[in-house]
């Protein structure tokens, strides 16, 4: 198959756990991100991905050993060795919590099956491997023996041949000594077969057990490829997460530097008020002289004041007494006039009588 491809594809907020307490959650999203299951075709292996903007916040391998927990009614969690975390999402809805628990285990059981295929492949390759092993004895005897009439010799089992041999010679006939002769080098030759045979046997097994120690050392080097290969992984991750730091303090360092030249054009406004202040220095002093002088002038008016009211004062007492005594002299008069009324009446009787 091709690349990884998304097989599940869920939304939820994402949580890693405290690194240092172990016990509390911290947010890796600000809001509710996509999740996704990818399968990789290649490597026949499955994983858990999230990307916030451009920062990658779950790359979870998924492993037969893994196990995800429903803590709440809408979250679940899962731990993640390679990447030395706990992984919390926190789902919309009850649904779609359980959707992505069963997709987990169904996952979780493809890995199984996965490594279980892989475990019995190399099985069986290491069990190809050892019975090549055995079967090149029954090939390497040509080149020991090395003629065409020994290799026919050699087709049934040593072990028959000799028991043939020693049984026609128990029962047969008695024979001259040349053919005891015969017999006894055909022996010989036949007992030097077993024996090369036995040596190139011994040497194919030594062959197969080092064959399985090299099968050992390469498994052993391919887990080690493996682990460097999730190191660059974890290492390119953290790289990704250094440049956006320095992108981040890059953006930072431009709002700082706007940030000194704003200070900078207010430290020039300042140095020319200040520039200003011995001026105004002088008009302060002034118009604090000019106070002063306003102040002692008040403070002449204000006595001024003080004997203009009593003057006041005792001018309308004055008012006062010439208006009781102006009322006195009226009511005199009035008095007067009636005296002079009444002599004035009593004179024209008067008059009339006469």
């Amino acid at each position: 198959m091709g690349p990884e491809q998304p097989i599940f594809t869920t939304r939820a907020h994402v949580f890693q756990i405290d690194p240092t307490t172990k016990k509390n959650w911290v947010p890796a999203s600000k809001q509710a991100v996509t999740v996704s299951y990818f399968y990789d075709g290649t490597r026949n292996s499955y994983r858990i991905i999230s990307v916030d903007g451009a920062k990658v916040i779950i790359n979870s391998t998924i492993s037969p050993n893994m196990t995800f927990t429903k803590t709440s009614q809408k979250f679940g969690q899962w731990a993640d060795s390679r990447a030395n975390t706990v992984f919390g999402l926190g789902f919309p809805s009850e649904q779609q919590l359980t959707k992505f628990a069963e997709k987990f285990h169904e996952v979780k059981e493809a890995a199984r099956l996965a490594r279980d295929k892989s475990q019995e492949k190399a099985e069986t390759s290491s069990n190809h491997s050892h019975e090549s092993g055995r079967e090149t004895p029954s090939t390497q005897p040509s080149s020991v023996n090395g003629t065409d009439d020994e290799k026919a010799c050699h087709g049934p089992p040593i072990e028959t041949l000799l028991k043939n041999d020693n049984d026609r010679m128990k029962t047969g006939p008695a024979q001259d000594p040349a053919v005891i002769r015969k017999w006894e080098t055909e022996m010989q030759t036949l007992q030097d077969s077993n024996d090369r045979l036995t040596t190139a046997l011994e040497e194919s097994t030594s062959n197969v057990e080092h064959w399985k120690k090299q099968l050992a050392v390469c498994k052993e080097e391919g887990d080690q490829l493996r682990e460097k290969i999730k190191e660059l992984e974890v290492q390119c991750n953290e790289v990704h997460l250094e440049k956006e730091r320095n992108e981040q303090l890059s953006h930072r360092i431009k709002q700082l530097e706007a940030d000194i030249n704003d200070k900078e054009q207010e430290l020039e406004r300042l140095r020319k008020e200040a520039e200003v202040i011995p001026q105004l220095v002088e008009e302060c002093d002034a118009l604090r002289e000019t106070l002063q002088t306003t102040e002692e002038t008040n403070k002449d008016l204000e006595t001024k004041t003080k004997t203009l009211k009593t003057d006041i004062e005792e001018s309308h007492q004055k008012q006062g007494n010439m208006k009781c005594e102006l009322k006195s002299l009226l009511d005199v008069l009035d008095g007067k006039i009636d005296e002079l009324h009444e002599f004035r009446q009593g004179l024209a009787r008067l008059g009339a009588d006469n």
